[in-house]
């Protein structure tokens, strides 16, 4: 049975002329398997159709025949030289090998482009779990250093405290020190009254003197402060004692006091400070009045 040429059983197959010799020419007529590869891979290709500038029998690897040329004396020469004819059955078993093998080279060429797109999901894949990774390990370290630096704050502010409470007790002492003794000591046990007249003809007995004084000191706040001093102590020992039992105030800064006298209104000047609570006429009992003391 005499087989068809290469040329001829692609045309057979419903290649185009045209492309099916520039599989041939391109894949060095190496053979219809070759040239069908060679299709299937280049049929999306926008010059796929384009025919090449090499005369095709240079590019097939002989000579360009005088009937390939166009000359006249070929014609000639060829016209009775015959190609062996196919009966149609040969011609049609021949077209159904030709489109088995064209549909088995389109099963490898689909198996092919599922594998490959099965390796491209799996990249993707992979790619998506190392940026979900990389992502995850970026918030973990946030998180840690935003810890860290939330330890760091407490432990600056717990510091600072510290620092304003170190100050406060070293101003209190340094006051302790500068006025002696300690103001909120125990009330000393009263005195015996003094001889009572030894008869009703004689005067009254002149104003009473008072060894102890009661104080109450009203703050800004609203609520009030009650001590009992000796009638002797200065009044900067009242001053100490309020500026040590009033409370810290929002940012541990102490602002000094001035003391007012409830009725009449009176207030005490730093040169009271120095004067005795008896002298000050606050014996036996006061009410004072704690206000901020304006920076001169």
């Amino acid at each position: 049975m005499a087989e068809l040429t290469a040329l001829e059983s692609l045309i057979e197959m419903g290649f185009p002329r045209g492309r099916a010799e520039k599989a041939l020419a391109l894949t060095g007529n190496q053979g219809i398997e070759a040239a069908m590869d060679w299709l299937m891979e280049h049929e999306d290709d926008p010059d796929v159709d384009e025919p090449l500038a090499t005369p095709l029998g240079h590019v097939l690897g002989r000579e360009p025949t005088s009937s390939e040329q166009g000359g006249p004396e070929g014609t000639g020469s060829t016209a009775g030289e015959g190609k062996p004819v196919l009966s149609e059955e040969e011609r049609q078993e021949q077209t159904k090998r030709m489109l088995e093998l064209v549909a088995q080279k389109q099963r490898e060429r689909e198996e092919r482009e599922e594998r490959e797109a099965l390796e491209r999901e799996r990249q993707r894949r992979k790619q998506g779990q190392e940026l979900s990774a990389a992502r995850q390990r970026l918030q973990e370290d946030e998180m840690r250093r935003a810890a860290e630096e939330r330890r760091r704050e407490k432990a600056e502010e717990l510091a600072a405290r510290q620092r304003v409470r170190e100050k406060i007790e070293r101003d209190k002492a340094e006051r302790a020190k500068k006025y002696g003794g300690s103001v909120g000591s125990r009330p000393s046990p009263p005195t015996e009254p003094g001889p009572v007249p030894s008869s009703p003809s004689q005067e009254p007995p002149t104003k009473r003197e008072y060894d102890q004084c009661r104080i109450q000191v009203r703050l800004p706040d609203g609520t009030s402060l009650t001590q009992t001093f000796r009638a002797r102590e200065q009044l900067a020992a009242v001053r100490l004692y309020v500026e040590l039992h009033r409370g810290e105030e929002p940012g541990g800064d102490q602002d000094p006091v001035q003391l007012l006298s409830g009725f009449p209104r009176r207030a005490f000047s730093e040169a009271d400070m120095e004067r005795p609570l008896q002298e000050l006429g606050l014996v036996p009992s006061a009410v004072l009045i704690v206000a901020k003391k304006c920076p001169s």
